[in-house]
Order: C-alpha cells, then structure tokens, then sequence
C-alpha cells in the first residue's frame, strides 16, 4: 500500500486498511462510482479533452489527444503531457498532447475527468506546485478527493490481481 498512499496521514492509511480487512474497499468504490463513461476512443477522448479545454483556456491549443496502452508500464504513470516546440522557417511551431493510460476506458467516469483535469493543469503549470493543485481544484472541486479515490481504485485492482494468482 505504500506507493498508493504513502503521503497520506496515518488515520486515514488506518482507515483504508479498515476497509480492506473487513472487504468493503471494493463495495466503497463500488457505491460511491457507479457511472460508467462512453469515452472509449481517441476520438471521443479528444472531443471530451477539448470541450474541458474551452472551459477553462483559449490561448492552448491540443495537437494530439488519445489513450495510450504503454504509458503505466513504461513511464510509471496514469497520463502524460508533452509540449514539443520546433523551429519551421523563422516561426516556433508550439504542440501540446495529452496521452491517457488505457485503463480509463473502464474506470469510473469521476477518475476520467480527474486525470484529463490533471493533464490539462500541465498546459499551463508543468511542475506539481501549490499553482498546479490549486488550478486542478478550480477546475475540479472535489479534485483531491476524486484523486485519493482513483488511488484506492488503483490498489483495489491490484489487489484483485494479486488475489487471482
């Protein structure tokens, strides 16, 4: 447990581990994330990513928007920004893309929404700061929360792997 909540207050860990010892971690999840997203293409995935885009900035533009099956086991992570400036002529030609782990074509749709707000935070701050936290929570008011669920989403699935073995 200690890669998924390892900042996170004792109380809290004491709490979660609660939960997994009386097996009601996944009726949790369960409950409290029953709708299911229909974004389950590059496509749908880059409208989505684009209409919250409008929401929030104008000056970003998105070249590439798409779910990636190698971003959790080459990178180590649940999505990816990259900003890939080129030199064309005498202009600089500016791209942005947001890549999205494969795993949230089938995860609650509140864990969609919180990686894409996470990444579109990247367009404008690139470092996790107190700047970048605080623009994922103007975006998404419940963004601390959502992403500390994903997290015990996460370590339910591994535990659900690690059980079938």
């Amino acid at each position: 447990m200690n890669n998924f909540l390892q900042h996170y207050p004792q109380n809290i860990i004491d709490d979660v581990n609660t939960l997994i010892k009386n097996n009601q971690l996944d009726k949790y999840l369960k409950n409290k994330y029953k709708a299911q997203h229909q974004i389950t293409s590059d496509k749908a995935l880059y409208t989505y990513v684009s209409k919250l885009k409008s929401m929030y900035f104008k000056k970003y533009n998105l070249h590439k928007v798409l779910f990636d099956s190698k971003i959790n086991v080459i990178n180590n992570a649940l999505g990816l920004h990259t900003f890939i400036s080129r030199v064309q002529g005498n202009k600089l030609k500016a791209k942005n893309e947001i890549r999205i782990s494969h795993i949230f074509k089938d995860a609650p749709k509140e864990f969609l929404e919180m990686i894409v707000v996470h990444e579109l935070a990247h367009l404008k701050e690139k470092e996790h700061n107190k700047a970048f936290y605080k623009l994922c929570h103007h975006m998404l008011n419940n963004y601390a929360q959502v992403e500390f669920d994903l997290r015990l989403y996460l370590f339910n699935d591994y535990l659900k792997k690690k059980n079938n073995t």
